[in-house]
């Protein structure tokens, strides 16, 4: 991470304590949004990414390759069509990130944190993965971000979902 400031950590920390403590209390009663995942934590807290959805094949093959930064605020949701086991890797990815795969139901059953960029090996999130939240590297530690949080977006069956977004 050559070029960063020396205090570049207590900026990153403050930077989500801020995007903690403004999305937390709004998540509990607020609708669903195509562009946002919400999440919430095992620990109690929530978070929320403004996000692009990739769902067809097209979309998932390109991914976040070739992109030079993303906003901490901001993520990629891949929705698959059913439940399969999900791998992926990091050809062409120049942003380090965290990859968190979740369930049907949007329960989060893995989390890998800190992919290299570049790093062709594959990244196994397991079987039954039918959503993947790709964040910057590291936020899903700061934030909390462990198996067993929930993930909240209306592509996911609200039918089945652990956290259904409010009928509209």
């Amino acid at each position: 991470m050559g070029g960063r400031c020396a205090d570049t950590g207590v900026k990153s920390k403050a930077l989500v304590a801020i995007l903690m403590l403004v999305n937390a209390a709004p998540l509990w009663g607020s609708d669903c949004a195509d562009n946002s995942v919400d999440l919430r934590l095992a620990t109690g807290g929530s978070a929320r990414f403004g996000v692009e959805v990739v769902d067809t094949p097209q979309t998932r093959a390109r991914g976040l390759m070739y992109r030079e930064k993303m906003t901490a605020s901001a993520g990629m949701l891949f929705i698959y069509e059913q439940p399969q086991r999900a791998v992926f890797w990091m050809k062409n990815t120049l942003i380090p990130l965290d990859m968190i795969f979740a369930d049907a139901t949007g329960v989060v059953t893995h989390v890998h944190a800190n992919a290299i960029p570049q790093d062709e090996t594959g990244i196994d999130g397991g079987e039954g993965v039918l959503a993947v939240l790709e964040i910057n590297a590291g936020l899903a530690g700061r934030l909390g971000i462990t198996p067993g949080a929930v993930l909240r977006h209306p592509k996911l069956d609200q039918r089945t979902a652990a956290w259904a977004c409010s009928p509209r």
